[in-house]
């Protein structure tokens, strides 16, 4: 494979001129999917750049690489590290996992004391959370901000949602709580068979996908086999 040399920095206005190519990339790739969840516009993007809430990945010649943002709700209480995405012909490189611990520390430093929470199909995904002291959560212990919730409205899979008083879906919630135990995190996040086998995490999410889709088609299944 090529070597190639990535920078990962804050996003600022300068950046702008690249909205449009990751907001294609983002619904492209949540089309690939299956999923997706609160459909974004170059504008909300650039708002995030002038924020200062977006980091993004560039090569050393100035092509798009990658990017991801921050949302805060209920009154900052919770934050998202949100549309995380990689340019397909970067996705070999493990770049995904720089982005992440780059959005990850800049929310902390942004928002010290608010939970950081994530809902992902993908079992990469929730390795790196993993990795950075997420545990699995409920739905229940989640923002209740109704702005988030209705983000889900695009999601191909907002009729499961609904159909499960929005307690469950095929989506696994994630949480990083910075006022949690931190021997008590780092044992549960960060278990020797999470940290190394993503097959755990890959057997979960089709495990899930499998019963969530079919309890839908079948009336007489059980309703909540997962809460």
């Amino acid at each position: 494979m090529e070597e190639i040399s990535f920078k990962i920095i804050v996003a600022d206005s300068s950046h702008k001129v690249y909205s449009t190519q990751i907001t294609e990339e983002m619904e492209n790739s949540a089309k690939a999917r299956g999923t997706g969840i609160a459909k974004r516009s170059p504008a909300y993007v650039e708002t995030k750049m002038d924020e200062g809430k977006a980091v993004i990945a560039l090569t050393s010649d100035g092509v798009w690489a990658g990017f991801c943002y921050i949302e805060a709700w209920g009154h900052g209480k919770y934050v998202a590290n949100s549309g995380l995405i990689v340019s397909p012909q970067f996705r070999k490189y493990g770049l995904a996992r720089k982005i992440k611990q780059e959005i990850f520390k800049l929310s902390r430093k942004k928002y010290p004391d608010s939970k950081i929470f994530g809902l992902t199909t993908g079992a990469a995904v929730m390795k790196i959370n993993s990795e950075l002291g997420y545990i699995p959560v409920s739905y229940a212990d989640l923002t209740d901000d109704q702005e988030f919730w209705k983000g889900c409205q695009s999601c191909v899979n907002y009729e499961i949602l609904m159909s499960k008083n929005r307690q469950n879906c095929l989506c696994t919630a994630m949480l990083y709580d910075p006022n949690a135990k931190k021997n008590h995190t780092e044992e549960l996040a960060l278990r020797e068979d999470f940290k190394k086998e993503i097959k755990l995490f890959d057997r979960w999410v089709r495990l899930k996908k499998f019963v969530m889709l079919k309890l839908t088609k079948s009336k007489d299944s059980v309703k909540s086999i997962f809460l």
